[in-house]
C-alpha cells in the first residue's frame, strides 16, 4: 500500500477494503494470494487470516485450488482479527463467507486505521442466495472484483457453485466431488432435472 504525504509533511496511510468474490473454482483465493505476495515483495507488513474450520488443504496455510499457498493464521471469531492485526499494513482474509457478521465492522475498523484489507469469499451459496456477511462486505468495499470459473457443462462463465451431494445445510466444505461451477442456464436445468428425478423416485 502506497503511503501518501499530507501538506503537513506527515505520512498518512490510506486504508481501503478490496473484496474478491465469485463461485468455487473461480480463482478467488489465487487472486488473494497474488495480491498478498505483491505486498510482501513491496516490503509491506502483511498478515492473512482464515476460518479455523477450513482444513480442506491445510489447517494453517491458505491454499488455492491450483495448489499455491501462503502462511496464514486460523481463527474462530472475526473479532480476533482486530486484536492480531495491529502493526500491519495489509490484512488478507480468505473464505469470508464463513465468518460471523462482525467481520463487516472488523474490516471497516481496519480500513479506518489506514490498513489495506483484502477479502475473498463466495458471494452466493449453493442455492443461489447471498452467503453470510458477503453482501454487506460488498456494500462497504472500496473495490470489488468478481471472478468467474468456467461452467462444467457448457463452457460459459459460471454463476454459482452447484452442490452434487444431497446435503441441505448451507455450510458444507467440499471440492470437485461435492461441487461443480455452473452458469445460470445450466444451473436452472440441473435444478429441474433434480426435481424430476425426485418425482420419479417417489413414483
Amino acid at each position: 500500500m502506497k503511503d501518501v504525504t499530507s501538506n503537513g509533511g506527515e505520512t498518512v496511510r490510506r486504508g481501503r477494503i478490496e473484496v474478491i468474490c465469485g463461485s468455487m473454482f473461480s480463482g478467488k483465493t489465487e487472486e488473494l494470494i497474488r495480491r498478498i505476495k505483491r505486498a510482501i515483495f513491496a516490503k509491506q507488513r502483511v498478515e492473512i487470516f482464515k476460518p479455523a474450520m477450513d482444513t480442506r488443504y491445510s489447517s494453517e496455510d491458505v491454499v488455492s485450488h491450483e495448489g499455491n499457498s501462503i502462511a496464514s493464521t486460523p481463527i474462530d471469531s472475526s473479532t480476533s482479527i482486530l486484536l492480531m492485526a495491529q502493526g500491519y499494513d495489509v490484512i488478507g482474509i480468505d473464505e469470508a463467507q464463513f465468518f460471523d457478521r462482525h467481520i463487516v465492522d472488523v474490516c471497516n475498523s481496519l480500513a479506518n486505521q489506514g490498513i489495506r484489507v483484502i477479502v475473498a469469499g463466495l458471494d452466493l451459496d449453493f442455492k443461489g442466495e447471498p452467503f453470510g456477511p458477503m453482501p454487506a462486505l460488498l456494500a462497504i468495499a472500496d473495490e470489488v472484483s468478481k471472478v468467474h470459473a468456467i461452467c462444467m457443462r457448457c463452457g460459459a462463465l459460471a454463476y454459482i457453485s452447484h452442490r452434487l451431494v444431497d446435503v441441505d445445510k448451507q455450510v458444507l466444505l467440499g471440492e470437485k466431488t461435492e461441487y461443480e461451477p455452473l452458469c445460470r442456464e445450466c444451473y436452472r436445468k440441473a435444478l429441474e432435472a433434480g426435481r424430476h428425478e425426485g418425482k420419479t423416485m417417489k413414483g
